[in-house]
């Protein structure tokens, strides 16, 4: 295990990079504690990607500083290499290789760590170290990633949607394989497009637009931050006249209403004064119900107030 460290995991202060005439990170501030799982969550383009190589050494920053691990990269990369494990949204492998030669592969990387054929074990490919890379799952070479990143030891890990494109069960496994790398005192740094992810990994959540940080804090502050205890969504079939949805704005409790993907969505305060003027204001414009959801207040309802976008959105 770590030792424990006063200073913060990583710090980020005024960071800047621009690429031609866009903005991609635009004096961004950032602090990651000791021993948290902390989500960097945002819409494609947002400057997720290009903060996290900044801070893994990938790239380098037009202006500011990158502090981790109590080191910088300017003076100290060979020793922050040797503390840092990373996985790639996309880790090409060879295909030629085995599992356990490709471990043993980025063993030879770090003065210390677990032997190849242990890692292996840590994310149960055990039954694989001698199949070839190109012969397995994508969840398979999903947890192959994440081997060369724990071969080291690390004491922080980037994870840079460790879980894209994989079925639900092999995204469980890994969620386990991330607690337990955090249990274990380890730091890590995670973006994901899944908000169930971010809810169940990520002690804290940043989450960034337009190259800034927009929000922070717990899974639950940021919730109760936009101050809705609740979502409404229905759809109606054919109707005799448009929907007002100025109508519905005007019914208690109702925070905001939005047309999404052919249905509206209502935040709402007070779920059971909601529903039923709702069936009421419906009754008096004509219109008739075809479906009709209810559902807690979630981290994608806070993104998309916050951003007006869906994670996945170009």
């Amino acid at each position: 295990m770590p030792p424990a460290a006063t200073h913060a995991a990583l710090s980020v202060r005024k960071l800047r990079k621009t690429y031609k005439d866009v903005v991609a990170v635009d004096s961004l501030d950032l602090e990651v504690h000791p021993g948290e799982c902390f989500g960097l969550l945002g819409p494609n383009g947002a400057g997720k990607t290009t903060t996290i190589e900044i801070c893994e050494g990938l790239i380098a920053a037009d202006s500011g500083e990158v502090e981790m691990l109590g080191m910088r990269w300017e003076s100290d990369a060979q020793r922050l290499r040797q503390r840092l494990g990373i996985q790639l949204q996309d880790t090409q492998l060879s295909e030629k290789l085995t599992v356990l030669e490709t471990v043993r592969l980025f063993r030879s990387f770090y003065n210390a760590g677990p032997a190849a054929a242990q890692a292996i074990g840590l994310v149960q490919l055990d039954e694989k170290q001698n199949s070839r890379v190109g012969n397995l799952s994508g969840g398979q070479k999903q947890r192959l990633a994440m081997a060369c990143a724990l071969v080291g030891d690390p004491d922080f890990l980037f994870l840079d949607e460790p879980t894209t494109g994989l079925d639900p069960q092999a995204r469980r496994q890994l969620w386990d394989l991330i607690e337990e790398f955090k249990h274990g005192g380890r730091t890590i740094l995670l973006t994901t497009h899944y908000m169930d992810e971010a809810e169940r990994l990520c002690d804290r959540i940043a989450i960034m637009d337009h190259g800034k940080i927009i929000a922070l804090g717990t899974p639950r502050e940021l919730i109760a931050s936009i101050g809705v205890e609740h979502v409404v969504e229905f759809s109606a079939g054919s109707v005799p006249q448009p929907l007002s949805l100025d109508a519905l704005r005007g019914i208690e409790g109702v925070r905001d209403v939005r047309r999404e993907n052919g249905a509206v969505q209502m935040q709402v305060t007070a779920l059971h004064r909601a529903v039923p003027l709702l069936l009421e204001e419906l009754g008096r414009q004509g219109i008739q119900l075809t479906e009709l959801r209810t559902h807690s207040a979630s981290l994608e309802d806070v993104f998309v107030t916050l951003t007006g976008r869906h994670l996945r959105d170009e």
